[in-house]
């Protein structure tokens, strides 16, 4: 998959130690971009992924270990980073935390962990790099939701993750109002079910989950020098999923 050249351009992506952060921050240094491989605790994933990134083009990589939950830690991610490659010109706030039970069968610190890695972390990672994207005039974030969270989707099972990724989509739309007039798009990308997700449902659209390829296309287009009037947009990739129920 073609994607834009990212030559020059910094790009961080939270918890791209594994999973769709680690895919999404590969499809970057493919297209040629300085990487920030970002764990919490995944340590030994992180240096991979790196290494990884380096192999398939990344002009420079490094990995730096953060709580996004904690804005002191937040504030020490990016200070590394701009030690390092520099201003971040990309960010993806991917870190978001999944608790699949009933809410009130959810610890309280389960509860806090959903709302704050998912909601929280978003917001700190985007106001810490926005002043810098602000003085260069230019910058790309991209929020990572969830499908139908813009219609108020809800269930007693893991309400906090729906309620935390309605708030994602509702920042989406406010920063991208907030800086219409710096350079900067804040765009969403709002998965339903992933083919690395921990639970699938009988009954897939299409009869599959969403491949890694289906996120990193719509990330490609928001990254892309010719998507820059198009901000405050949410892009589901769910395949048609209608959820009647959940």
């Amino acid at each position: 998959m073609d994607g834009p050249d990212l030559d020059g351009q910094t790009v961080l992506v939270t918890g791209s130690a594994r999973g769709v952060g680690r895919e999404l921050l590969l499809a970057t240094a493919d297209c040629g971009a300085a990487t920030a491989v970002h764990y919490h605790t995944s340590a030994d994933a992180a240096h991979e992924v790196a290494d990884q990134a380096r192999e398939r083009g990344a002009t420079a990589a490094m990995t730096v270990q953060a709580d996004v939950t904690d804005p002191d830690s937040v504030d020490g991610l990016f200070a590394a980073i701009e030690a390092d490659l520099g201003d971040v010109d990309v960010l993806v706030n991917n870190v978001g935390d999944f608790a699949p039970a009933r809410w009130d069968d959810l610890a309280f610190e389960e509860w806090t962990r959903v709302l704050e890695t998912n909601l929280t972390g978003t917001y700190l990672c985007s106001k810490r790099v926005l002043p810098r994207m602000r003085e260069n005039g230019a910058g790309r974030i991209v929020n990572i939701g969830y499908a139908s969270s813009e219609q108020g989707l809800v269930s007693p099972k893991n309400f906090p993750y729906f309620v935390a990724k309605k708030g994602v989509l509702m920042f989406t739309r406010m920063l991208a109002a907030d800086t219409q007039n710096d350079g900067i798009t804040v765009n969403a990308i709002s998965p339903y079910v992933v083919e690395n997700s921990d639970e699938f449902p009988d009954e897939l659209p299409r009869d599959r989950p969403a491949s890694f390829e289906d996120l990193i296309a719509p990330l490609y287009f928001f990254l892309d020098p010719d998507s820059e009037y198009v901000s405050g947009e949410n892009i589901e990739v769910d395949g048609g999923w209608l959820p009647e129920t959940v």
